[in-house]
C-alpha cells in the first residue's frame, strides 16, 4: 500500500526556489510507493490549518519553505501519527541544517523517499510551540522588527541586527530553572532545542533534540568591545566560554517582567505578556531524516561537482619514436 504524502510549499518564503519544486517531485519522488499531493499555502498560518487537518490522514506532511513554514507544519503534527519532512527554502533553515536535511531541493525529497523516521522533542512556550530555538530579547527583538521589513533573506537580516545592535538595552527578569529562582539582566535568552539558530550560528552547541532537555543560554549585558568574540563564539561553537554567557539544561523555565515579554518561536515573533512558561515536550514529533549512507553520499557530492567543473585533461600527441631511449 502506498504511503500518502502531503507538500504544502510557501510560494512566498526564503529565496524563491519554490518555483521549480513541482517538477523536482515529479522526477525525483517515488511514485510506485508514494501517493503525494501537494498544496500552495495563502497567508500566515495556513500550513497550521492545513497540517492540522492532515494529521492522521497523510504519512507525511513536507514544509517546503523556510523556518517559519517548518514551525507551522510541525506544530500542527506533534502526537500525531504523521511525521514531518523538510524542504529547506529558507534564509537560515535551523531545523534542516541541524538534522542534515540536504539544502539541495533535488536531494531533499530523494531523501522522503527513504521514509527514515526519528522522534524529537518540542518546547511549549506558552501556548506557542517551538521546533528548534525559541527565546526573548535581542534576537526576539529582531524579530518582530524583521516581520514587518519587505525585504527578506541574510543579507536583510544581517543590515538589521547591525542597525539595531548599538541601541538595544538590555532588560531585567526573574527567571526560575527547574524551580530554581534567579534576577537577572540579559541582552537575551534562549531555550535551545537543537544548537543553532540557523546559517550554522551555534547558540547552544551542546544541544540535543531527543534528550529530554531544553538548554538555556543566558548572555548577559556585555560591552560593545567584545561583540566580535561573542560573534566569534557564535560561529565556532564556543559559547559559553565567556563570562558574558551561560547555558544550563532544564525541563521547565518560568520567566517574569515588568514590562510585556517580546519573544521569537523559531524566528516567528510572538507576544508573551510579562510571564513565559517554557517546557519540554519529550520525543512528541516524528521527522524524516536522511539516513547515514544518504550523508556520506551528501559528503561526497561536492567532490563530483567540483571534478565535473575541471577542464579536461589536455591530449599531448606522442613523443617521437626513440625518444624516450628504449626503442
Amino acid at each position: 500500500m502506498k504511503k500518502r504524502v502531503l507538500f504544502l510549499i510557501n510560494p512566498v518564503s526564503g529565496i524563491g526556489r519554490q518555483k521549480t519544486i513541482e517538477k523536482l517531485i515529479e522526477k525525483q519522488i517515488d511514485h510506485e510507493n508514494l501517493e503525494v499531493e501537494i498544496a500552495y499555502t495563502k497567508y500566515r498560518g495556513h500550513a497550521r490549518e492545513l497540517s492540522a487537518e492532515a494529521a492522521g490522514r497523510f504519512d507525511i506532511v513536507v514544509a517546503v519553505g523556510g523556518d517559519g513554514t517548518v514551525n507551522e507544519v510541525g506544530s500542527a503534527l506533534i502526537n500525531s501519527s504523521t511525521a514531518l519532512a523538510i524542504v529547506p527554502t529558507g534564509s537560515g533553515n535551523g531545523l534542516a541544517r541541524y538534522l542534515e536535511i540536504p539544502l539541495k531541493i533535488n536531494w531533499a525529497v530523494q531523501m522522503i523517499n527513504m521514509m527514515c523516521l526519528k522522534k524529537i522533542d518540542t518546547l511549549s512556550v506558552n501556548e506557542h510551540i517551538s521546533l528548534n530555538v525559541a527565546g526573548i530579547g535581542f534576537d526576539a527583538f529582531i524579530s518582530h522588527r524583521f516581520a514587518n521589513k519587505k525585504q527578506r533573506g541574510p543579507l536583510a537580516y544581517m543590515k538589521l541586527i547591525s542597525k539595531e545592535f548599538a541601541n538595544y538595552k538590555s532588560s531585567n527578569y526573574r527567571i526560575a530553572i527547574d524551580g530554581e529562582p534567579h534576577d537577572l539582566s540579559a541582552f537575551l535568552i534562549s531555550f535551545a532545542n537543537s544548537s543553532q539558530w540557523g546559517n550554522n550560528i551555534h547558540i547552544a552547541p551542546g544541544a540535543k533534540i531527543d534528550d529530554g532537555l531544553i538548554n538555556v543560554c543566558v548572555i548577559r549585558e556585555f560591552p560593545n568591545y567584545s561583540a566580535p568574540a561573542l560573534l566569534i563564539s557564535l560561529l565556532d561553537q564556543s559559547l559559553d566560554q565567556s563570562r558574558y554567557d551561560v547555558i544550563r539544561k532544564a525541563r521547565r523555565i518560568s520567566i517574569e517582567s515588568e514590562d510585556e515579554l517580546m519573544g521569537h518561536a523559531d524566528g516567528e515573533p510572538i507576544v508573551l505578556g510579562t510571564k513565559a512558561e517554557i517546557k519540554i515536550n519529550p520525543l512528541s514529533l516524528k521527522v524524516v531524516v536522511p539516513p547515514a549512507d544518504f550523508r556520506r553520499n551528501m559528503l561526497l557530492e561536492p567532490l563530483k561537482d567540483i571534478k565535473d567543473m575541471l577542464p579536461p585533461m589536455p591530449q599531448f600527441p606522442p613523443f617521437p619514436k626513440g625518444f624516450l631511449g628504449n626503442e
